[in-house]
């Protein structure tokens, strides 16, 4: 039996997304639904969510959702989800706190509600996310903070997950 939740994680550029949508395509025989959460919110994101538009086919579902994550994986009309990326909803997320240096325990419900939501659809979710604890510590309060949130979720999530890919370099290495 094929693993209903499968993370993919690794540095940027590694190959994350190109290798998640092959899977989702095998897994999901072309039928997919993909949750965005990336914003446009400038020029360069809105290149970047335009090249990624153009690489996805275009019969599958696309769910554009930067914040409600489990409700859109609620919504998925398909079996088999790619959710790209995790890295940018907990972003997305730390930002909208009044104070997201001292936020520490409010994206966990998020993250468990994700994780709900997979298990009462039952639907075969693929997870996108960034290592971004692997370099330096970072010299500024909010970029540790959100390292050490964004750790913790990818580590919530592999905990979980039936199987989950480091990539690097353009390889996928199976930890699980």
């Amino acid at each position: 039996m094929e693993a209903r939740l499968i993370l993919v994680t690794g540095g940027a550029r590694a190959g994350k997304s190109a290798f998640a949508q092959e899977e989702a395509r095998r897994l999901g025989d072309g039928r997919v639904s993909f949750i965005a959460t990336a914003q446009a919110l400038d020029e360069e994101m809105k290149e970047r969510i335009a090249a990624h538009r153009a690489e996805r086919p275009r019969e599958w579902q696309t769910l554009e959702e930067p914040l409600n994550v489990p409700a859109a994986l609620r919504q998925a009309r398909h079996e088999v989800v790619l959710l790209d990326c995790l890295s940018l909803w907990v972003s997305n997320l730390l930002l909208r706190e009044p104070d997201p240096v001292e936020s520490s325990q409010a994206l966990r419900p998020y993250v468990e509600e994700l994780l709900d939501a997979r298990r009462e659809t039952g639907k075969r979710l693929l997870v996108v996310t960034n290592e971004v604890g692997m370099g330096i510590v970072p010299e500024n309060a909010l970029a540790r903070r959100y390292r050490d949130l964004l750790g913790w979720a990818n580590a919530r999530l592999a905990h979980e997950a039936g199987a989950v890919y480091l990539m690097v370099a353009g390889l996928p290495l199976k930890l699980k």
